[in-house]
């Protein structure tokens, strides 16, 4: 067995104490070789380290408009007790801030109305934006 001891080398802490590490080399082991990352190679984005593209959100007004558009149409259909979920979610603010000073109650059907229709919006713009860019990408 040829295993061999190289010289130590010492690393130096923010406290003054040193650190003494010994290399090691076996017939055994294969010697080491530091990994390549794909990242870290010379020409990849200009020498900076990116583990996305630089424009990742790829912001398109297209789909703010017609994501918009798309929860406004079908929120607006009178299906609750004859009324739209866009007509109750903007009846309880009004209703809300008849006694502004005065925060809605837990108990209030604002919240309920409020986090429906976010919800609804935010799939929308969502669904909106990997439709839109999954066509301009030719995903499908």
């Amino acid at each position: 067995m040829a295993a061999t001891f190289a010289t130590p080398s010492t690393v130096i802490g923010l406290g003054g104490s040193s650190i003494t590490t010994k290399s090691f080399s076996s017939s055994f082991l294969k010697p080491t070789l530091s990994a390549k990352n794909p990242l870290r190679l010379a020409g990849a984005s200009g020498g900076r380290v990116t583990c996305f593209e630089r424009n990742w959100l790829r912001r398109d007004l297209n789909v703010v408009g017609f994501g918009l558009i798309g929860w406004l149409a079908p929120s607006s259909i009178p299906a609750i007790n004859g009324k739209s979920l866009t007509g109750l979610f903007f009846d309880s603010i009004g209703t809300e801030l008849a006694h502004f000073p005065t925060p809605p109650a837990l108990t209030s059907q604002f919240w309920l109305w409020l986090v429906t229709w976010h919800l609804g919006l935010f799939l929308c713009l969502t669904f909106g934006q990997i439709g839109f860019k999954g066509r301009t990408d030719n995903y499908f």
